[in-house]
């Protein structure tokens, strides 16, 4: 999808940071979560979206 440029502007539109989402952007979220230091984190919905809004 986001090598449609219509679909990644309409996505990067709805986001507080003006692009749509990467693997890169995720990633370390999801790597910081699976560290040591957060193992008391559990059951929470975590919203990684760049500050989309629908």
């Amino acid at each position: 999808m986001r090598d449609t440029p219509e679909f990644n502007q309409f996505f990067a539109d709805m986001t507080a940071l003006g692009r749509a989402g990467v693997a890169d952007d995720i990633g370390p979220m999801i790597a910081g979560l699976l560290s040591e230091d957060n193992r008391w984190v559990n059951a929470q919905r975590i919203e990684v979206s760049g500050g989309q809004g629908i």
